[in-house]
């Protein structure tokens, strides 16, 4: 099992940075890939950025050149830093572990909700 728990959400206002921080915990030597998801209340869970094993990292295009994703192995940490917000990214952040075998399993923490506004 993995178990991950967010922080770093907050109120900011539009061109404001966040760094969001996810820790986790448990199963983490197993091979897997750490991502960040967002959703909006009355929308579908969004992939905003995923960093797989070996390092690749991928956003969706909405978030390119604004958004980073890293992972601090010595600190079993994964971070999203957000730079330039705008009102539309305004939403509850998750992170998210997940492993490969025969099954593809999915871990999630609490979310962190980062509010967009002036």
């Amino acid at each position: 099992q993995v178990q991950l728990v967010e922080s770093g959400g907050g109120l900011v206002q539009p061109g404001g940075s966040l760094t969001l921080s996810c820790a986790a915990s448990g199963s983490i030597f197993s091979i897997n890939a750490m991502a960040w998801y967002r959703q909006a209340p009355g929308k579908q869970r969004e992939l905003v950025a995923v960093i797989n094993s070996g390092g690749t990292t991928n956003y969706v295009d909405s978030v390119k050149g604004r958004f980073t994703i890293s992972r601090d192995n010595a600190k079993n940490t994964v971070h999203l830093q957000l730079n330039s917000l705008k009102p539309e990214d305004t939403a509850v952040y998750y992170c998210n572990a997940r492993k490969f075998g025969y099954v593809t399993r999915d871990y999630w923490g609490q979310g962190t909700q980062v509010t967009v506004s002036s």
